[in-house]
C-alpha cells in the first residue's frame, strides 16, 4: 500500500527479532529506497516509495531470500494486531519447551560429573545422538535459515554466531561419534547453546508483547460498527469502513463513541481517558467536539460524523504510536553501524583464538575449537540492536498514555536536550478564550453598523480573538435589536499577525486589527482597531485569562535549567504583563510571522530550541524550532503542525513530558553502556578459555534480557 506521501507500507511475517528487522532494513538501503522503517514488533515494512529505484518484485523476492515472507500490504490507518506478538510469544515458547525437555538430560548429567558423580546411561553415545539431534535440527532449522538467508545476500547478522557455534560443537561431536572417542562429545554444547538462546528468545518476546500493550490498548478502542440514522429516521447497524463524513450515528450510554464528529442533539458524559490522558469525564454539549474511542459514560444523542476511521484522532494517534521508532537517535545510528561491522569482527576474533590458541600451545585443539566457540556465543550486538527500539517503545507508549504524543526517537532525544523554550501567548500561555472588555466608538460614528460590519468580516475566521470579537458583537446586535446582518461587506482577506482588510460596496477600505500595524495613536491604548477608509471607527480591548499551572510550569523549566521566553504578536504591553505573572523576563513582542521564524531560527543556532504553539498559527516556527510542541487539544492542526503534540491543554504535561524524555534516554544510554561493555570484558574472556561455550550462551542470553528487562521498567519507573 502507498499513501499519499508516498511510503509504501508492507506487512512481513517471519521476522522474529531486532537482528531479522535489521537485515531487512540493511536489504531495502542497499536497493536504495530511503526512510526505511522495519519493525519486529508490529510485523511492518516501509519505506519511501521512489519510482526510479523501486523495483517492487524484486524488493518481495529480496525479502523471500532473506527468510521472510509479505502477506499482504495493510491498508493506511489500519490497526496493529496485539495477537501477532501473542502469537509469536507462543510459538517462541513452544520451542523452547521442545529443546529443554531434550537437553535437560544431558546438561544436568554434564553437571552432575563435574561433581564427580557419574550417570552411567549418560555415557552411550546414542542416548547422547538422540537428544541432541533433534535440539540441533530445532536451531539449525530456526538459526540456520536465517544465517544462510543472511549470507546470500551478503549480510552477517547474530544468527550466523550463533549458527556456526552451535554447529561446530554438533559437528566436533560426530567426528567424536564416527571415531567412537568420548573426548570429542560436546553434544550436550551444542544442544545447550541452541536451548539457552531459545530462552533469550522467548524472553524477547514476552517482552515484545510488554512493549506493545501501548498499541493493543489504543487498538482495542477501535469500534468495529456503528448506529447510522438513514434519511427516513430508521437505525441500521454498519461496519465504520461504510460510515462517510456527514453522516448521522446514535450513540447511547455505555457506547463507545465509534468515529470523530460533533454533537447534533443530547447531551453526553465522555471518557477520554486513552486519548487524551484526562482522567474525568468530560462533559459534551450540542455543537461540542467528540473524539472517536472515547466511551459515553451517560447520557445520549445524535452526532454527525466530522472524520472517516482511517483519518480519525484515533487512527492518527495510533499511527504515530506505531511508527515513534522510524526516526533514530543519533545514539540508535552510532549502534546500527558498530553492530553492522561487528559480526565479522568476531568471526575473525573467533579464528584468531583458535588458531592462536593451538598454534602457541596456549590451549589443545579440543579446548582452542571451544574457547572459539565461546567467542561466537558471547559476543551479542542484538542487546545493541534492542536497546534503543524497546526504551522508544516503552517510552512512547508511557507518554501517549499521558496523553502526550512524540514523532520519533530523535524528538525523544532532541526534547530531553533542550535547553530553551520559547512560548506563543494566546492559546498557549493564556486560555486562549479572548474576551471584548471594552468597546469605544469614534464621535459621530454609527455603533450599530460598526458592529455589524466587525461581525461580517471576523465570519470567516478561526482565530481565538476572531471569535471573541463576532460573539461579542453579535451578543450587541441582538441586544439592541439590530441583529441583521450586512451585506455591504466583501472581499475579506486575513493577514497573519496583522489582521483582517475587506471593501464595502461603496469601495471604502475596512481594516480590522492590531493598532500598532496601522501606526495609529487612539486614546485608551485599544488592542484592536476598526478603521474605515483609513478613518478610526472603534477600538476594542481584549481580556484573556492566564492558563492554569503556566507559572508553576515556568518555575519547574527555570529548575530544570531551560530558559523560558515569550514570543507574541501581541502589543508590547499586553505581553509584559503575561510575562511578569508568570516569571518569565525574556519577551519579544509584536512579531509578525516571519519575524517569528527568524528569531526562533537564530536562537536555535545558538542553543537547543523547543517552540510552544497552537498547533495552528506559527506552523513555520513550530516547524524550524529543534522540538515544535502544540497544545493541540487533539484538533487535526495540531497532530500534523508539530513534533510533540499535547492532546489536552494542561501546560502539567509539558513538565511531565520532558521528566519521561529524559527518563527514556538515560534508559537508552544505560542499556548501550551495558551492551557495548559487555562485549568489551566478555570477548577477551572467552577467548582466553575462562568461559566455556554453554555459559557464554547463558550469559548471551542474559544480555539481552537485561537490555530487555531495562525498557520494561521503564513503564513504571519514576520521572525525577
Amino acid at each position: 500500500m502507498v499513501d499519499s506521501k508516498g511510503i509504501t507500507t508492507l506487512r512481513v511475517e517471519g521476522m522474529d527479532c531486532n537482528n531479522c528487522a535489521q537485515s531487512i532494513t540493511r536489504f531495502l538501503e542497499r536497493k536504495g529506497l530511503e526512510d526505511v522503517f522495519v519493525n519486529f514488533q508490529t510485523r511492518e515494512v516501509r519505506f519511501r516509495r521512489d519510482d526510479e529505484t523501486l523495483d517492487p518484485e524484486g524488493v518481495r523476492a529480496g525479502i523471500k531470500r532473506l527468510g521472510f515472507t509479505v502477506v499482504d500490504e495493510p491498508e493506511s490507518g489500519s490497526s496493529f494486531d496485539h495477537g501477532d506478538a501473542h502469537d509469536h510469544s507462543a510459538v517462541a515458547r513452544r520451542r523452547l519447551l521442545f529443546c529443554a525437555v531434550l537437553t535437560a538430560p544431558l546438561l544436568i548429567a554434564h553437571l552432575l560429573m563435574t561433581f564427580g558423580v557419574e550417570v552411567g546411561l549418560m555415557h552411550n553415545k546414542w542416548l547422547q545422538l538422540a537428544l541432541a539431534g533433534p535440539v540441533y535440527a530445532i536451531g539449525g532449522l530456526h538459526f540456520g535459515r536465517s544465517a544462510l538467508a543472511g549470507l546470500r545476500e551478503r549480510m552477517l547478522n547474530m544468527d550466523v554466531l550463533i549458527f556456526l557455534g552451535s554447529t561446530a560443537a554438533f559437528i566436533y561431536s560426530m567426528v567424536g561419534f564416527i571415531w567412537d572417542d568420548p573426548q570429542y562429545y560436546f553434544f550436550e554444547t551444542a544442544a545447550t547453546i541452541i536451548t539457552l538462546v531459545l530462552v533469550g528468545n522467548w524472553l524477547e518476546a514476552r517482552a515484545v508483547e510488554k512493549t506493545t500493550t501501548s498499541i493493543a490498548a489504543l487498538t482495542d478502542l477501535q469500534e468495529e460498527s456503528a448506529s447510522l440514522i438513514m434519511p427516513s429516521g430508521t437505525t441500521v447497524r454498519l461496519p465504520i469502513e461504510e460510515v462517510k463524513v456527514g453522516n448521522r450515528l446514535r450513540i447511547n450510554t455505555g457506547d463507545r463513541i465509534p468515529l470523530d464528529g460533533h454533537l447534533l442533539t443530547g447531551h453526553l458524559s465522555t471518557n477520554e481517558a486513552m486519548l487524551t490522558g484526562e482522567s474525568l469525564p468530560v462533559e459534551k454539549g450540542v455543537g461540542e467536539r467528540l473524539l472517536g474511542g472515547s466511551l459515553v459514560t451517560s447520557g445520549q444523542g445524535t452526532y454527525e460524523v466530522t472524520a472517516g476511521y482511517r483519518d480519525g484522532t484515533l487512527s492518527r494517534i495510533i499511527d504515530l504510536v506505531k511508527t515513534a521508532q522510524a526516526d533514530k537517535p543519533d545514539l540508535q545510528r552510532l549502534a546500527d553501524k558498530i553492530s553492522a561491522i561487528f559480526v565479522p569482527v568476531v568471526i575473525a576474533i573467533a579464528l584468531l583464538t583458535w588458531l592462536v590458541g593451538w598454534l602457541t600451545g596456549y590451549a589443545t585443539f579440543t579446548q582452542a575449537v571451544m574457547n572459539a566457540i565461546a567467542v561466537l556465543l558471547i559476543s551479542c550486538p542484538c542487546a545493541m540492536g534492542l536497546a534503543t527500539p524497546t526504551a522508544v517503545m516503552v517510552g512512547v507508549g508511557r507518554l501517549a498514555r499521558m496523553g502526550i504524543l512524540i514523532r520519533g526517537g530523535s524528538t525523544v532525544e532532541r526534547l530531553a536536550g533542550v535547553q530553551q523554550m520559547v512560548f506563543d501567548k494566546t492559546g498557549t500561555l493564556t486560555t486562549g478564550e479572548l474576551t471584548v472588555t471594552d468597546f469605544t466608538v469614534a464621535p459621530a460614528q454609527d455603533r450599530a453598523q460598526a458592529l455589524r460590519e466587525i461581525a461580517a468580516m471576523e465570519e470567516g475566521s478561526s482565530h481565538p480573538i476572531a471569535v471573541g470579537i463576532r460573539s461579542y458583537a453579535q451578543e450587541e446586535l441582538e441586544r439592541s435589536g439590530a441583529a441583521e446582518m450586512t451585506d455591504q461587506v466583501k472581499y475579506v482577506q486575513e493577514t497573519p499577525g496583522v489582521g483582517l482588510t475587506a471593501r464595502t460596496n461603496s469601495g471604502e477600505k475596512l481594516f480590522l486589527g492590531a493598532a500598532h500595524r496601522q501606526g495609529l495613536t487612539v486614546s485608551g491604548d485599544p488592542d484592536i482597531v476598526f478603521t474605515r477608509g483609513g478613518r478610526f471607527v472603534a477600538g476594542i480591548k481584549l481580556g484573556d485569562e492566564i492558563r492554569p499551572g503556566a507559572a508553576a510550569m515556568v518555575r519547574e523549566l527555570k529548575q530544570k535549567g531551560i530558559d523560558p521566553v515569550l514570543l507574541t504578536g501581541d502589543n508590547q504591553t499586553k505581553a509584559n504583563q503575561v510575562a511578569q505573572a508568570i516569571g518569565i523576563t525574556k519577551v519579544e513582542a509584536e512579531k509578525l510571522p516571519a519575524e517569528k521564524l527568524q528569531l526562533v531560527t537564530s536562537l536555535s543556532q545558538r542553543q537547543p530550541t523547543a517552540m510552544v504553539g497552537d498547533g495552528i498559527n506559527d506552523a513555520a516556527a513550530l516547524a524550524r524550532a529543534d522540538v515544535g510542541i502544540s497544545l493541540g487539544g487533539a484538533s487535526a492542526a495540531a497532530l500534523d503542525a508539530a513534533q510533540v503534540v499535547l492532546l489536552r491543554d494542561d501546560l502539567s504535561l509539558l513538565t511531565e513530558g520532558l521528566k519521561v524524555s529524559a527518563l527514556t534516554l538515560r534508559t537508552i544510554k544505560e542499556s548501550l553502556f551495558w551492551a557495548f561493555s559487555y562485549n568489551v570484558v566478555a570477548i577477551p574472556i572467552a577467548a582466553l578459555g575462562f568461559l566455556n561455550p554453554m555459559w557464554a550462551a547463558l550469559f548471551m542470553a542474559f544480555s539481552d534480557v537485561v537490555v530487555i528487562g531495562n525498557a520494561i521498567r521503564l513503564k513504571s519507573r519514576k520521572a525525577k
